[in-house]
């Protein structure tokens, strides 16, 4: 006997018996009929059995009657044969046995005989694919999920068909369809021999952007920040990247963007874009810990439709144990090569080892972000004041003059991230850079130029470790004394991201007991991540920086340690124990690890 399976569910007969059970529960009489199941099968055919087999079900049930109960031992045998064939078992042998008492014992006894194997897969594509892209072709046959030789199961079956739909539907065919599939199974031979055809239907082009649910905020937001061309191939890559780009922007929450795939309409097929607004307002609070800085407390006010014109306004305030920071910023929407202009201002005070450094700082900026890239141009006016926290006088060797200083600083800012997913990377890696200069007399007390580079690897290992590696390099570069620059903009290392095992900003021209910023840092990190589940691991790691105002006389730092692990909705919480060897001591860090 030949069994046809043609759709996804298999032309399997439908579960009938909770119908008839119900017909039976409606003229049920009589006394209660208690029982319990006892099922001897193999063991991922007794979890199927025990979940989904009415007689398991139903064995709770109080109010089943004695007639309820015959009928589904009568009907066992087929239910089961049902079942066992989406696992590939078609001729199963089943024993039942009831056992009387007050409560019934009924042992159901199950051999499923031996599974079903495909003996051949026939897959083909129709359409416009077969002759314009035959690679992607031979790609669904080469990789076709239920070879020959392998046990049939629906589950498999229907995998299988879907994964290579979807190659088709990924790109340039959106219309493509399963048009035809059949699974011819004999029970007695213990085969399976499946036939799949795929029409692919015309290629698709996409046309102008279609924009619904701006109320708000003008539509030309997303019309600015489209990456898409009228006329280009669809792919469902791209359109994910247009509807990423979007809610990179702060004014809208949810965003769909589909086309419509009538093959009729294949050529600039309009893109819909359906969006949900923010409201215009939002204040949000919070308090913290970090080990960096200490207990923190915070808020933030935003306001996203300054002047009735989507300009943004947004103020923020963080008070820490040993910081205090404060930012104000005004920016214009995207314009039409997706750049937001702004303007901005913060004041920073800092109280870490010794030194109390305030900044001030104003200033313009120009700002893209796109996929893989992030752009700024800016234009910054640093005003800065560092004293010691005990009002000593400074050592005179100490390159940072105490008092005021200050500097305007034209920069630019790059980053370029390559990495399999933003927010848990397992490989891939993420560069940015940051330069800029000033000139004496230009609001600026000395000439110099900045440059600050970071870079971070991910190698994968097996199925779920990684290995990290870290870099940093800092330096300001001046013919003259870099006493007078704002020391905002030289460089301490020490603490999370940087070289554990020590303080944060522990690292720099140590003069009795105070840290100075230097005009130089570099430093470095390998870790090893092992993942124990999805979310929970451990890590061993190495980290080792300085930071020096001359190459000769630098003082080299070495931290190593063991950390936790966890994977938070928004990233990964970092919980680290370091030992300083210089140092000789341990450190706890605490931090949230977000790849910059």
């Amino acid at each position: 006997m030949m069994k046809c399976l043609r759709t996804s569910v298999a032309c399997f007969k439908p579960y009938l018996y909770g119908m008839v059970f119900g017909l039976l529960s409606l003229s049920a009489a009589g006394a209660s009929a208690s029982y319990r199941v006892e099922i001897d099968a193999p063991g991922d055919l007794k979890a199927l059995l025990e979940q989904h087999l009415d007689l398991s079900r139903y064995k709770d049930r109080q109010d089943l009657s004695e007639d309820q109960l015959k009928f589904l031992v009568d009907t066992v045998n087929e239910q089961v044969t049902q079942l066992t064939s989406t696992e590939g078992y078609f001729s199963p042998k089943t024993s039942v046995t009831v056992e009387p008492g007050e409560v019934k014992t009924i042992h159901l006894k199950v051999d499923p005989q031996q599974r079903t194997i495909v003996s051949a897969a026939t897959v083909d594509v129709s359409g416009s694919a077969a002759a314009e892209v035959p690679e992607r072709v031979r790609q669904i046959q080469q990789n076709w999920g239920l070879p020959a030789g392998q046990p049939f199961r629906q589950a498999d079956w229907a995998k299988a068909k879907d994964d290579g739909l979807q190659v088709l539907l990924k790109k340039r065919y959106p219309a493509a369809k399963v048009a035809h599939s059949e699974a011819r199974v004999t029970p007695e031979d213990n085969d399976a021999e499946l036939s799949v055809q795929y029409d692919s239907g015309p290629p698709f082009t996409l046309g102008a952007l279609h924009i619904t649910g701006t109320k708000r905020y003008p539509a030309s937001i997303i019309e600015n920040v489209n990456p898409l061309q009228v006329g280009e191939e669809y792919s469902v890559d791209r359109l994910l990247l247009l509807q990423r780009q979007i809610q990179n922007t702060p004014y809208f929450g949810n965003v769909i963007v589909s086309i419509n795939d009538d093959p009729a309409h294949a050529l600039e097929s309009p893109v819909n874009v359906q969006v949900t607004e923010f409201q215009t307002q939002r204040l949000r609070t919070g308090l913290g810990y970090a080990s960096d800085t200490g207990a923190q407390v915070q808020g933030r006010y935003t306001n996203y439709n300054v002047f009735g014109k989507a300009w943004v306004f947004d103020a923020q305030t963080k008070i820490e144990q040993r910081r205090q920071y404060g930012a104000l910023d005004l920016s214009m929407p995207p314009d039409k090569r997706s750049f937001v202009n702004g303007i901005n201002g913060s004041y920073d005070r800092t109280t870490l080892q010794g030194v109390d450094l305030r900044s001030m700082k104003i200033g313009l900026k120009r700002a893209r972000s796109l996929e893989n890239y992030d752009t700024a141009l800016t234009l910054d006016y640093y005003r800065d004041r560092l004293e010691q926290t005990d009002g000593a006088t400074l050592p005179p060797d100490t390159v940072v003059q105490p008092g005021q200083h200050q500097a305007l600083v034209p920069g630019f800012a790059w980053v370029r991230r390559a990495v399999d997913n933003p927010i848990f990377p397992r490989s891939g890696h993420i560069f940015s850079v940051q330069t800029g200069f000033a000139v004496k007399g230009f609001l600026t007390d000395q000439t110099f130029f900045r440059a600050d580079g970071r870079y971070k690897h991910y190698f994968p290992v097996a199925k779920r470790d990684v290995v990290i590696l870290r870099t940093e390099l800092g330096g300001v570069f001046t013919a003259g004394s870099s006493a007078a620059v704002p020391a905002s903009l030289l460089f301490r290392a020490g603490g999370n991201e940087s070289v554990r095992g020590y303080s944060y900003d522990s690292i720099g021209n140590s003069q009795n007991g105070t840290v100075y910023p230097t005009k130089y840092m570099v430093t470095g990190s390998a870790e090893y991540q092992h993942w124990l589940t999805q979310q929970w691991g451990g890590a061993v790691f190495y980290d080792v920086g300085t930071a020096t105002d001359s190459w000769a006389d630098r003082a080299t730092k070495v931290g190593t340690g063991v950390g936790v692990r966890y994977r938070s909705p928004v990233g990964t919480v970092n919980v680290d124990l370091a030992y300083g060897v210089q140092a000789k001591q341990f450190r706890p860090h605490i931090s949230l690890g977000i790849a910059f």
